[in-house]
């Protein structure tokens, strides 16, 4: 009898498709990103938003568990799932950004970028000895095409977006950015929608309103982090309206 006859074994190797054709491992890491923290990305013409929850213990010193990472000074990512291993896709993302700069002297593309880390995603599902990325990530950036939000999947898949969401309160997010997300949204406007965004989130699951928003201006192609003071009145502003 295979190994794989009993119920439930599907799920011992990731190599292995199940009689319905699934993954159960890579479902698995998915339900993981599907419990973490809120992330969301927005795209305008002025640029990129990158924006999270912030968790922090009280003891914890802040900035320890950020979850908005600068890849390249054009280019950003929002994690949700284990910062562990988003640590490691993040550290090869940024080489590959660094060798395309030495090789070709201009700064990498957001979906290079973005397909490189879906391809080291993708081989962890193929072989043994090893288990999928518990991650999910969200890039953003400005390059010579524009600029572009990209979503990732610990299956290796990817796809681009104008406006999306990932975690925890992602179908809060997804909510309000169906109904109020328009292509010809300024900077500003988009950094109050995922502001508003991620207030929600975290007010349906009763957390406390902590967040960080990074942007990336169209203009500068360069990736800011904006301080709590910055975006403080749009915090008080989005949750005087619950």
């Amino acid at each position: 009898m295979s190994a794989f006859a009993s119920p439930g074994a599907y799920d011992h190797a990731h190599t292995v498709f199940s009689p319905d054709g699934r993954l159960f491992q890579v479902e698995y890491a998915m339900e993981l990103v599907n419990r973490g923290a809120t992330i969301v990305g927005i795209q305008c013409p002025e640029g990129v938003v990158l924006g999270s929850e912030e968790n922090v213990e009280p003891l914890e010193e802040e900035g320890s568990s950020w979850k908005i990472f600068r890849v390249d000074s054009h280019l950003g990512a929002a994690i949700v799932g284990l910062s562990s291993d988003a640590r490691i896709l993040i550290d090869q993302a940024r080489l590959d950004a660094q060798r395309n700069k030495l090789t070709y002297d201009e700064p990498i593309d957001v979906e290079v970028l973005t397909g490189k880390i879906c391809d080291t995603q993708h081989t962890y599902t193929q072989h043994g000895g090893g288990r999928p990325f518990g991650v999910a990530m969200i890039l953003g950036g400005v390059d010579k095409t524009g600029a572009h939000v990209l979503a990732t999947h610990p299956s290796g898949t990817y796809r681009p977006y104008k406006a999306t969401a990932a975690g925890g309160g992602k179908e809060t997010a997804l909510a309000i950015l169906k109904e109020e997300y328009k292509e010809d949204l300024s900077l500003q406007k988009s950094i109050e929608l995922a502001v508003k965004c991620l207030v929600k989130a975290l007010e349906a699951r009763q957390l406390p309103l902590r967040i960080k928003i990074a942007v990336i201006p169209a203009a500068s192609k360069k990736m800011e982090m904006l301080s709590e003071e910055a975006f403080e009145g749009y915090i008080k502003a989005a949750a005087s309206k619950s």
